[in-house]
């Protein structure tokens, strides 16, 4: 895994072209050391995924967003309209910095 701290979030990224396996290690090693941070999952490399990848991440986006911190996907590749309403994928960096900026400004106001 290869990470990036960012000005409001962590950026995690797989380093071996394993889905699966990302997947799996995340589930233990984010709320282990990024519990008080908001994630950003890098899944650009990944031009083949599928809804059965990404729901992969449905856990891990479910605990992590419901202890009041964002997790947003990084993917173009996939079909957005496929996408459950809880798991929040975006195509570029940008526009999961701007989702997290977003979130944090709601949470301040108490949404």
């Amino acid at each position: 895994m290869e990470f990036t701290q960012g000005k409001q979030s962590v950026i995690l990224k797989d380093a071996y072209a394993n889905l699966k396996q990302f997947a799996s290690f995340l589930n233990v090693k984010v709320p282990e050391q990024y519990t008080d941070q908001n994630v950003i999952i890098d899944l650009i490399g990944y031009s083949d995924l599928d809804l059965d990848g990404l729901l992969l991440f449905l856990p891990l986006s479910d605990a992590h967003r419901g202890a009041a911190h964002s997790l947003v996907i990084i993917n173009a590749s996939i079909d957005y309209d496929l996408i459950p309403d809880e798991l929040i994928v975006v195509p570029t960096l940008q526009e999961a910095e701007d989702i997290i900026e977003m979130e944090e400004i709601e949470r301040d106001l108490g949404f």
